[in-house]
């Protein structure tokens, strides 16, 4: 949606690399603030969270 590349997400949101990665590939669950973390910084660049409506949850650029 942003053609961020990972190291894009890592500068920008401040979340290590390595985290990023094993989130990405499942293997671990992220803490609270990583996931918050990187929320932030989509949220700056204009991405908006869509919360559960009838057709489930979602994210857009906003306008």
């Amino acid at each position: 949606m942003l053609n961020w590349s990972r190291d894009e997400l890592v500068t920008v949101s401040g979340v290590p690399k390595s985290t990023l990665v094993r989130f990405e590939d499942g293997a671990t669950a992220p803490r609270a603030s990583t996931i918050t973390a990187i929320r932030k910084a989509l949220e700056a660049a204009g991405v908006e969270f869509i919360p559960q409506n009838g057709g489930g949850p979602g994210v857009r650029l906003k306008d």
